[in-house]
């Protein structure tokens, strides 16, 4: 019965994912949200059975009925997110919303499955961080001195990212963290967003040289102090980033292939002076000739996980993620393709790959230019974090040590996560205010225009009758 039943779910677990992400593309075919509602009900519907069904799997593979408690609490968390999204914010975008809730209902899946105490601890922060999350959007809809704060947020930036290298917990070589009565914060997740801010309000009024090079200062400080801090993977999201958004915000091609040319180079000079960068180039190149050692063991037992997976998986607690280390943060990708299948790991990918393109779409769509570089500037780091973490664990890239973003455990990347949904969907409420003014204004040359007609009309009836 319980081989039936393993076998059974694996398929059941794909299926729901494979619908899901099928819909989640399926919203792009309308460009009004009333026609994407029957895609969002479906979203929902799929969400719940996958959720249901793979916590059933998980009581039947433990015997422990505390697992269905504690998948009613998520539930009723996740349901509640969807709810009040939409009642507190009608016109907020669902698909980001729903894409928001998929990804943390993944995420407490893989993270039960790992350690359950991990899994609760991630719950009761997420609990906290969505009700944070339910008051952003406001924030930014209301708040229009937020585009004045530029050398605001560089400077809190930088002093939260040179309080951790001074003071900071080192893990793993890394100066990543530093914890306030009990409680570890890392504040380079929370810095990406006001740097995004920052980049944003520097550029919009004007993109000239004497902007853009005030601007590569402050950026150069972020990342410099984390390169002291050796949080070289966090140095390269913010890297990444302002090149893109000076790009974008100035149309100018030199300064992407400076971006480029500079960045090949710093990757050159931390090769040269850093030794656990040498570490993982060489694990990267060829792990198994440091299989022995920490870099090479975590990408090897990675692919292991990976291959042995095939497309449908092995089943909940089948594999055996806990094998490699920090699975549930670094490559809890690994450890989802191992057990769900890789086919339920194309789904998480192409699951944010929506997302992003969702949020492309309302960058594309903002008239004023402080809103559209913020919500390209946030689409970009979350995307490209995405893109660090499956490309390390997947032996595509070097191994950067960066959490896949609401499904890894971490408070601190959670939490800011679930504020940089938010934000879109402040601005997603902006670009449909946009587009009723200009609704309105069309509307106010139609009837102008017809005006004028008529007044004519009414002339040359006038210049007829005698």
């Amino acid at each position: 019965m319980e081989l039936y039943v393993s076998e059974f779910s694996r398929y059941v677990i794909a299926l729901l994912l494979v619908l899901y992400t099928y819909e989640s593309f399926a919203v792009f075919r309308y460009r009004e949200e009333e026609r994407r509602k029957g895609i969002y009900f479906r979203q929902i519907l799929l969400m719940f059975g996958f959720h249901l069904s793979s916590f059933l799997v998980i009581c039947f593979e433990t015997g422990d009925l505390i697992y269905l408690c504690f998948y009613a609490f998520q539930q009723i968390i996740l349901y509640a997110s969807v709810v009040l999204f939409k009642m507190l914010y009608p016109r907020t975008n669902r698909l980001a919303a729903n894409n928001m809730c998929m990804l943390l209902s993944i995420g407490f899946v893989i993270l039960t499955r790992l350690d359950l105490n991990k899994a609760v601890k991630q719950f009761i922060i997420v609990t906290g961080s969505l009700v944070i999350a339910l008051i952003i959007p406001y924030f930014v809809h209301k708040f229009k001195f937020l585009k004045n704060l530029k050398w605001a947020y560089a400077l809190v930036g930088i002093a939260a990212l040179s309080i951790v290298m001074i003071l900071g917990q080192t893990t793993y070589g890394s100066k990543l963290s530093y914890s306030i009565a009990g409680v570890t914060f890392q504040p380079s997740e929370f810095v990406k967003i006001l740097f995004v801010f920052f980049i944003a309000s520097a550029l919009y009024q004007a993109s000239g040289f004497f902007e853009v090079f005030t601007t590569a200062v402050m950026a150069a400080a972020h990342v410099i102090v984390l390169v002291i801090s050796r949080d070289l993977g966090s140095a390269l999201i913010f890297f990444v980033v302002y090149v893109l958004m000076v790009f974008v915000a100035t149309r100018n091609i030199f300064y992407l292939l400076a971006g480029m040319a500079g960045g090949g180079l710093a990757a050159f000079i931390a090769f040269q002076f850093f030794a656990h960068v040498q570490i993982r180039v060489q694990a990267w190149k060829d792990p198994w000739s440091l299989i022995d050692s920490a870099g090479g063991y975590q990408i090897t037992q990675s692919l292991f996980a990976i291959s042995s997976g095939g497309w449908f998986g092995l089943g909940l607690y089948k594999g055996t993620p806990g094998s490699i280390p920090v699975v549930d943060t670094d490559f809890i990708f690994s450890a989802i393709a191992e057990e769900l299948g890789v086919l339920a790991a194309i789904c998480l990918i192409l699951i944010c790959v929506s997302t992003f393109m969702m949020f492309m779409d309302i960058a594309s769509l903002l008239q004023d230019k402080f809103y559209r570089l913020t919500a390209f500037g946030l689409g970009v780091t979350y995307i490209f974090q995405v893109f660090l973490t499956v490309g390390g664990g997947t032996k595509f890239i070097p191994l950067t040590g960066v959490t896949l973003p609401l499904v890894s455990y971490g408070g601190s990347s959670v939490l800011t996560t679930l504020i940089m949904f938010s934000v879109m969907e402040g601005l997603f409420i902006i670009r449909q205010e946009e587009a009723d003014k200009e609704k309105m204004e069309k509307r106010r040359r139609i009837v102008k225009k017809k005006k004028v007609v008529i007044n004519k009309d009414i002339e040359e009836d006038d210049d007829e009758e005698p």
